[in-house]
Order: C-alpha cells, then structure tokens, then sequence
C-alpha cells in the first residue's frame, strides 16, 4: 500500500521512534527522513527507546538529503500545519479531506466494478494512489516552499488556547484517521497485489521536472522574469495538482517546453546571424 510518512529537519531522535510506533500501530511501515539533526538518529538509544518495539519499522526507514528524494513514487502530498497560510492548497481537517478523497476515487472506480463493497472498493482504489504526509522540524514546522508544492494542508482540530502537538502524537491521529479512511484493518491487501496495479498518475518528482522545464521556456519568453518570479510557479504547482496530471500529460507539457526552449534558441540564433 503506497502510503509514506515523511519527517523534514527532525531534531530530536525520541519523535523519531514515537514515528516509528505511531506507524506500527495503525499497519504501516513507510518513514523517510529528510536531513534529520542525527545522522545515526535511526541507531540513537533515545530513539529505539521511544519505538517501544517498532524495530522493523525503524530498519526500513530511509534517510535522504532532499525531500525530492523523499517523494519518489508519491502522487498526494499532504502537508501539515496548524495554521492556515494565506497562500497556498486548501487546509482542512484529515478526515474531512479523506472522505473528499475516498468518494472521488470510489467514483473512479465504480466505472470498472460496479455495485462493490463500499470500504473494499475504496481500499483497493486509494491504493493505486502514493499518498505522502510531511511533518516539518519540531522549531519551524513546515517551510512555505514545501506546503505550496502539496495537494492539502492538513490541521488537527485542537483547543484553540493550546494547539501544539508532538510530531508523534499528531502522526498517530493522522494515521489512524487514514487507516479509518481505507476500511480499517479488514481492508488491507497484501503489498504484492498493490504494487502490481498500474498506476498512471504523474508523481512529485515528475511534476518538479516538469515544472522546472517549463519555467526554463516561460523565462526564454521573457514571460517570467527570474529576478521576479513572484509567486507564478507555486501557482502553476498548485493547478497542475488540482488537474492530477498523469505522466503521459507531464511528457505532453515538457514536449511544449521544448520546443519552446528549441524556438527560442532558433530565434537568437537569427538574429545573431542576420
């Protein structure tokens, strides 16, 4: 089942292994750490420590520099954040966004399976999806660059007063609230089965690359001005995850920046020569 849990600039190796146990509980098994404070943070006592038995999980977990690296596969970002920016996806509550998501895929696949069981058919179907949830460092929280670049942002309803939450307790209401949103335990398949579907939809490294490529031909246009981008390109990341592109429409859109890029080369060419 493609769903990952992603800890960016983690300092402290004890929400670590509250991660690791907050997974285990609800069934998965996915960490990966972005530039954590300790490099052996996996191999940390304070960290085992707080496992409290989630070993396995802990030696599956990756370590990377980059959260592109991190979101290889995944096709749904959700951030987290307790308050909402003015900029940016839609916040909202995890359950609120899960049922939003089961009920678009089980439309989806209705087309292909009619009249199934509701809570399998949404299992199966949200399992063709990678699904990322990204906590921020437990100073800073998230960066505004990575909550731009994600389809929601999600927030824990919590007492005003007092809404701080450990990483670890706020990963354990996030996957339990997804667990719940994929039919509970009685709907898990075996990982062999998910990863045997053919999933199309482009994922977050393609539609970086992408937009990368395209922001290369809109500066080539003089249409985007690099020394002020404004906020063009998070807008052009934010519609491209509303659109949920699939890979073939990601090569449609960098074949058009090519030959942008290859006309606007023609053209000082020319001009150089004439």
């Amino acid at each position: 089942m493609q769903t990952r849990f992603i800890l960016i600039n983690t300092s402290h190796a004890g929400n670590v292994g509250a991660a690791a146990r907050a997974m285990k509980t609800m069934g998965f098994d996915d960490l990966v750490l972005v530039a954590p404070r300790w490099a052996n943070v996996l191999r940390r006592e304070e960290t085992i420590q707080r496992a409290s038995g989630a070993l396995d999980v802990l030696a599956k977990a990756r370590i990377v520099e980059t959260l592109d690296e991190a979101l290889d596969g995944m096709t749904h970002l959700c951030a987290t954040a307790m308050t909402p920016r003015d900029f940016g996806p839609p916040t909202t509550t995890p359950r609120e966004h899960f049922e939003m998501l089961s009920k678009t895929q089980l439309l989806a696949q209705s087309a292909c399976a009619p009249g199934p069981d509701l809570a399998q058919t949404t299992a199966a179907h949200v399992a063709q999806t990678g699904i990322a949830f990204l906590f921020g460092s437990e100073r800073f929280g998230m960066r505004n660059e990575d909550v731009y670049r994600s389809h929601v942002c999600l927030s824990i309803p919590s007492n005003p007063q007092f809404g701080s939450l450990n990483i670890g307790a706020a990963l354990q209401v996030i996957a339990y609230e997804w667990r719940l949103a994929l039919g509970g335990f009685s709907a898990i398949e075996p990982a062999e089965a998910a990863a045997s579907r053919n999933n199309l939809a482009a994922d977050a490294a393609q539609v970086s690359g992408m937009l990368a490529h395209l922001e290369q031909a809109l500066v080539a246009l003089d249409f985007l001005d690099p020394e002020a981008p404004k906020k063009l390109m998070p807008r052009l990341n934010q519609l491209v995850n509303r659109a949920a592109v699939t890979q073939e429409e990601i090569h449609i859109l960098r074949g058009i920046a090519k030959s942008i890029l290859q006309m606007s080369a023609r053209a000082v060419s020319e001009k150089a020569s004439g």
